[in-house]
């Protein structure tokens, strides 16, 4: 009998090692090895991943990542292909993370729940859950919102937003950002709750002008980055330093730097943030990090 079980519980180890050994090898060593970055992506994510007019991939995390691609290909010294894989919602995402079928997704909230599983790296936007409302509503304060009709995804930070602000508001859940605007413009809610700077994206792009943003301090506030798999720190550092560096740029002038930020979340961007905004974010992130010179 032991003769019997010793082959089949010994392939069954080389099986796991061999698993684990796959595992192990870092991302940085798996472009090496294939020249490939394989990124996951929501594809209708306007300002920070959406298919443009063109038919290409576009957006501001967009341009993080091929940041993030650059700084592979000068510490590799070859080309870098991006791949991007369709992955829109965060339960397809940190699955394949785990699965090690991607090794990048950006436009992402932390949580202490999720980074159970993955790492986030610096943050690289901030914005916060505010309510898309019609123009010339009263809505806005915790009160106001007593019994009304509010568009939320269930189970998600905007969700949880609007029940610690007003319990009473009567919840109507939707199944994305867009089905919840998309109700608003159909007069089926009084108001829908998300990420504000999604929202922005949103109503311009289902046209729905006659809208504002409320109230000017969101409800709650929380940064944008980019997960990576867990226990990688040679790529987490990489991928830290890139967007050290590019926040660094924009403080210091660099019109590279400063027209891809503006381009998306500027003045004169497609969603309007505040400069002064972006540079208090950006210096207040700065506080922990060393100054990396201009020249690296």
């Amino acid at each position: 009998m032991f003769k019997q079980l010793t082959i089949p519980l010994l392939s069954f180890m080389l099986l796991l090692a061999g698993a684990k050994a796959s595992f192990a090898e870092t991302v940085i060593e798996k472009v090496a090895r294939t020249g490939v970055l394989t990124v996951g992506a929501n594809l209708d994510n306007i300002p920070y991943s959406y298919v443009n007019e063109k038919g290409e991939l576009d957006g501001y995390s967009m341009s993080v990542i091929n940041l993030i691609k650059e700084e592979l290909e000068k510490k590799l010294g070859k080309t870098v292909t991006l791949q991007v894989v369709e992955a829109g919602d965060i339960t397809e995402r940190i699955p394949k993370l785990l699965a090690r079928e991607i090794d990048l997704s950006c436009d992402t909230a932390f949580t202490w729940k999720r980074d159970e599983y993955v790492d986030f790296s610096v943050s690289y936007s901030v914005t916060g859950v505010r309510l898309l409302i019609p123009k010339g509503s009263s809505l806005g304060s915790a009160e106001s919102l007593i019994g009304k009709r509010i568009a939320v995804v269930p189970k998600t930070i905007y969700e949880k937003a609007i029940k610690l602000a007003q319990p009473q508001a009567e919840l109507v859940p939707v199944k994305s950002l867009e089905e919840g605007v998309l109700a608003l413009k159909a007069g089926k809610v009084d108001g829908v709750a998300g990420d504000s700077i999604l929202l922005d994206g949103l109503r311009q792009k289902v046209s729905f002008d006659d809208t504002q943003l409320v109230p000017k301090s969101p409800y709650a506030r929380y940064g944008v980055a980019c997960m990576l798999p867990q226990y990688d720190p040679s790529f987490l550092h990489l991928v830290n330093y890139t967007i050290v560096k590019f926040m660094e740029s924009y403080l210091a002038g660099d019109k590279g730097s400063t027209d891809m930020v503006n381009r998306w979340i500027g003045p004169d961007g497609i969603v309007n943030v505040d400069p002064q905004d972006v540079r208090d974010f950006f210096n207040y992130t700065l506080i922990t990090h060393e100054q990396i010179p201009p020249a690296q």
